[in-house]
């Protein structure tokens, strides 16, 4: 089992950019893996475009951290082959998918709607698996996973070994919230996804959130760890969309991972 963490980028982050000059600005910024949006990037079902990417992946010296799908487990109408085989083809090891219906939270889902989320994440699950690719769960506010009790009850109730959570802040949570919800996923958790945004979800330098995300980071260390892939801290949504913004908060994150790892 690898415990070590690694620095990533959410291809999301940069929707008008071609997958190229992503790749080149990660390289730039010592990023060691991307998570490939399925939205703009690397649409489900687009084989020769997902093969493309792993090329140029390759050719950059840059990992595929993850396929960042937008299956809703449990809605009617989502075509999770065509996610699979986008994610074979783009080399990827892990597929995140969301929780549910995305606009459903977990206070107001029904049981039959928790039911169903959870038998469609076992069978993508027990068929990612077949394949070597892990399954997680978004994170998310108004989603089966808007908190970490519900998200650790579905994974509970999904009983599959190939499936995880992410983790990502609510915006203006405050610390002490924030580490409890880490000690709820515990070893459920695989990556996180990064980012300094206001109650308000105005967009901050990463800089301004030391105070969260330094003791964030060496919780999640210490957390025991069930899969067996590196962990990514991924970046996400930096201030204005700007490049130069995400430099800056690359440098950032990579400082905070160098000083948590001592």
């Amino acid at each position: 089992m690898s415990d070590a963490i690694a620095l990533g980028l959410c291809s999301v982050t940069f929707r008008a950019l071609s997958p190229a000059a992503i790749i080149a600005l990660a390289g730039e910024a010592g990023i060691a893996g991307i998570e490939w949006g399925a939205d703009k990037h690397v649409p489900p079902g687009d084989l020769r475009r997902a093969s493309e990417i792993a090329a140029l992946c390759r050719d950059g010296g840059v990992a595929v951290a993850s396929y960042g799908s937008y299956i809703e487990a449990g809605k009617e109408g989502q075509d999770f082959p065509a996610v699979l085989d986008s994610a074979a083809a783009l080399g990827a090891p892990n597929i995140r998918v969301w929780a549910g219906q995305r606009g459903i939270g977990s206070a107001v889902a029904s049981p039959a709607q928790r039911s169903a989320a959870a038998e469609a994440l076992r069978m993508m699950a027990s068929r990612a698996a077949a394949v070597g690719i892990a399954l997680s769960l978004e994170f998310h506010p108004n989603t089966l996973t808007d908190t970490a009790a519900s998200a650790s009850a579905l994974i509970a109730a999904v009983a599959h070994a190939n499936l995880y959570s992410y983790w990502q802040p609510c915006p203006g949570i405050a610390l002490p919230e924030a580490l409890d919800e880490l000690a709820v996923l515990g070893d459920d958790l695989l990556h996180l996804h990064v980012f300094a945004w206001t109650a308000k979800r105005e967009r901050l330098a990463l800089a301004e959130q030391a105070a969260l995300w330094r003791p964030v980071l060496e919780r999640s260390r210490a957390l025991p760890r069930r899969a067996k892939l590196p962990r990514y801290v991924m970046l996400e949504f930096v201030a204005d969309d700007d490049p130069a913004a995400f430099r800056r908060d690359a440098a950032i994150l990579a400082a905070w991972l160098e000083e948590t790892a001592r």
